[in-house]
């Protein structure tokens, strides 16, 4: 009875991710999806606690039922309490520029997880080939996406603000790679052969084999092994890939619980895995496609860590600011205004500003909508979750594709602290680093202000050409002080 319940509580638990995962997928029904999806993993959590028949075996070789005692009962909702409340704290009080670095440093903490069950599950299993290849890979791969994941953690908040290039990193990398997955392949032959050859001929009290110290050696080498090689893969990606970088580990971390639910036979294990880690897979392709880059180039090219390439031959033309009480003017009358947020913005903090805008143009009948670039910002969908805080309505948010054909039509394009997805350089300079990445076409529009508080380089590192446009005037200052001045500029032309 108590194995039908439980297969149930996973369906649910199963169900409930796919749902929430479609739900995610739209700005009006992403809160909802995400409480949907948690309280399916409750349900498999507390279902796994209570329902699981749990079974030892005997001195004389079989199984028989096991009763958890209950202080360990008290340890395991200690545990869960503990950290819920830690995750819960943190999410709360967590900036929405900070948001990227704690969905890096999340998914690592998913990754150790993978790299744990694998260190504590080897010696259950000697000789049995089925078990160990899931228990070794989701030890790898677990342990690359953890280490990878606080390197990422560390560029994202700045600790580590350039690539570290080692001599012929590519081929070394490539070297350590193989030597990981060689190594793991050998331990689990090893770990299988002669039904167990790396236990020796040690036995525990009912005569199976009990785990030799090298092979715990072996073991702790390969964890070591892995957690090296996610340094190194993800140190020399410079910080404009690091988007890509975290849904690639991302992916990696599903992968690893995957193999975790092949290991325990568990559904909604295997189910969230596989789902976590197809999603991150087609979220990285995707990002690659609108950076009009391939993977490879991402993982080995190590763009965006160094400094501005200013005063090149294409860099002609000076700058030109505008005052706030010319810009005021020109916002009230224009009859269409487009808005395109960068990370700029969310360092300031200012998509309240930016709403109470929008909504003093439109009740003077300007219309506004927002250029939502796929890779603004320092992870995916950070500018559409950035303005729903703001209550912007999701359809205002208009994707790539769909904006750049009404920038003709645009009056004034406000960029508020984009860079690289607006340099025209992508189009007009084969020698750019970014040059055919899909942009938003701004320089198409009647006139273009851009809000940055200084000329310095955005993330990728190269100078914006679209500063020397002549239709391009410079708002500089603080986007939240800026943008209120702005507001409070318009108010006085009622």
């Amino acid at each position: 009875m108590k194995h039908h319940l439980l297969e149930i509580c996973y369906l649910i638990g199963s169900v409930t991710f796919i749902i929430g995962m479609k739900m995610m997928g739209n700005a009006k029904t992403a809160r909802k999806g995400n409480l949907i999806g948690a309280t399916g993993m409750i349900i498999a959590i507390l279902g796994t606690i209570f329902l699981y028949n749990k079974t030892i075996v005997n001195e004389q070789g079989f199984e028989q039922p096991y009763k958890i005692p209950t202080l360990i009962y008290g340890l395991i909702f200690g545990a869960i309490a503990l950290g819920t409340v830690i995750g819960w704290m943190t999410a709360k009080k967590v900036q929405m520029t900070k948001m990227p670095e704690l969905v890096s440093m999340f998914n690592g903490m998913g990754g150790a997880c993978a790299a744990l069950i694998g260190l504590m599950e080897f010696e259950h299993y000697p000789g049995q080939v089925g078990p160990l290849i899931p228990i070794i890979a989701g030890l790898v791969i677990g342990s690359v996406s953890f280490s990878g994941s606080i390197i990422a953690y560390l560029k994202l908040n700045g600790t580590m603000n350039k690539p570290i290039r080692l001599p012929a990193y590519n081929i070394i990398n490539t070297v350590v790679m193989i030597g990981v997955f060689g190594f793991a392949s050998w331990i689990v032959y090893a770990a299988s052969a002669d039904g167990g050859s790396l236990w020796g001929m040690l036995k525990d009290g009912t005569g199976a084999p009990v785990m030799s110290g090298s092979a715990a050696m072996m073991l702790y080498l390969l964890f070591a092994a892995a957690l090296v090689y996610g340094i190194l893969f993800t140190v020399p990606i410079g910080g404009a890939d690091m988007p890509v970088v975290i849904s690639l580990l991302n992916s990696f971390t599903g992968l690893a619980a995957a193999f975790g639910g092949f290991l325990y036979d568990n559904y909604v294990m295997l189910t969230g895995g596989i789902l976590v880690g197809s999603a991150g897979t087609l979220l990285t392709l995707e990002m690659c496609k609108a950076m009009n880059r391939p993977l490879s180039n991402v993982i080995f090219g190590a763009f965006g860590g160094g400094g501005a390439t200013t005063g090149g031959p294409d860099v002609k033309g000076s700058i030109k600011d505008v005052q706030v009480s010319d810009l005021a003017v020109m916002m009230n009358y224009s009859k269409k205004v487009v808005i395109v947020p960068g990370y700029g913005l969310a360092v300031a903090q200012a998509q309240h500003v930016i709403h109470e805008l929008e909504m003093i143009l439109e009740e003077r009948g300007v219309e506004v909508k927002y250029a939502i670039h796929p890779v603004a910002g320092r992870m995916p969908g950070h500018m559409n979750v950035l303005l729903a805080e703001s209550n912007v309505a999701y359809e205002k948010l208009v994707e790539m594709d769909d904006i750049n054909p009404e920038f003709e039509q645009t009056d004034v394009v406000l960029i508020v602290g984009a860079n690289d997805v607006v340099n025209p350089a992508a189009k007009s300079d084969p020698s750019s680093p970014i040059y055919g990445m899909p942009i938003l076409e701004v320089d198409r529009a009647k006139n273009v202000i851009v809000n940055k508080r200084s000329m310095n380089a955005g993330y990728a590192g190269i100078d914006n050409l679209l500063f020397y446009d002549p239709k391009c005037s410079m708002f500089f200052g603080d986007a939240k002080k800026a943008l209120t001045e702005l507001v409070a500029e318009l108010k006085t032309m009622e």
